[in-house]
């Protein structure tokens, strides 16, 4: 059966999309098979996967509005063992289509239980906020992933997320857990940098990922010709950064790469 992870954060500009397209990527080339969920309605993960946006017959907003079903919704990447449920500006009217439906925050949560038992990893790339398509991740998910970038705003927001993930295991999923929390935008040469990731570590003790993503351009360059960063440029400091925090990942997880 596969974990469900949530990779959220209410700020934008985070880092929140490329965590849930590069750890997916990653964990595809360790030998797992992976489902990308696509349910943020910018759709980046989509086209950062080389997804057509524009071709897409079935999508996660088919899918929680209960027209099609997970598995008619996947559609094969060109990348190791790595599938999506493509998003598009469709799912941004979701919200208010899925206000009368009963039991409205478990929708993805029935949705994805036919599919759960064909991967290992299935990762929720939500919407920068912490509405009904957040909550059902939440509900939906063993574990949830908050990219934090490395800057002086970075802890803004973040008791409002605590408060909903505090909400969301007391009404729907007592066993939701924090996964991580994953420096990105790590700049080590400045002083704030310091400054920020003591106060995260002191906000979430025994939390805090070892390894941090720097800014790198290369990886502001891998979505825009639809690859994750290891198919764009493999020998990037992006790239090795992302390649280590999957070992990390998995290591927290009591698993390894299944290739090497």
């Amino acid at each position: 059966m596969g974990k469900v992870i949530s990779v959220v954060n209410q700020k934008g500009g985070v880092g929140k999309t490329t965590t849930a397209v590069n750890l997916a990527a990653f964990l595809g080339k360790a030998g797992y098979d992976v489902l990308a969920v696509d349910i943020d309605p910018q759709g980046n993960t989509s086209s950062g996967l080389g997804i057509n946006k524009r071709e897409i017959e079935k999508s996660a907003y088919e899918m929680l509005l209960g027209e099609a079903e997970a598995k008619d919704a996947v559609v094969r990447t060109e990348f190791d063992n790595l599938s999506v449920i493509p998003s598009n500006i469709n799912l941004a009217g979701a919200e208010l289509e899925l206000a009368d439906v009963n039991d409205r925050s478990r929708v993805l949560l029935k949705s994805l239980a036919e599919i759960k038992k064909d991967y290992d990893f299935i990762i929720l790339d939500c919407p920068p906020s912490l509405g009904l398509i957040t909550v059902n991740a939440l509900t939906a998910s063993d574990s949830l992933l908050i990219p934090i970038q490395c800057e002086y705003y970075a802890l803004e927001g973040l008791s409002q997320l605590m408060n909903t993930v505090r909400n969301v295991k007391k009404l729907f999923n007592p066993f939701l857990e924090i996964e991580g929390i994953l420096l990105t935008m790590y700049d080590s040469r400045l002083n704030l940098t310091s400054q920020v990731v003591k106060e995260i570590k002191r906000y979430f003790p025994n939390k805090v990922y070892e390894t941090a993503i720097p800014r790198n351009v290369r990886l502001s360059e891998a979505p825009s010709y639809g690859k994750p960063i290891f198919y764009y440029d493999k020998h990037s400091k992006g790239a090795k950064a992302y390649k280590e925090f999957t070992k990390e990942y998995l290591k927290r997880n009591g698993k390894s790469d299944k290739r090497s």
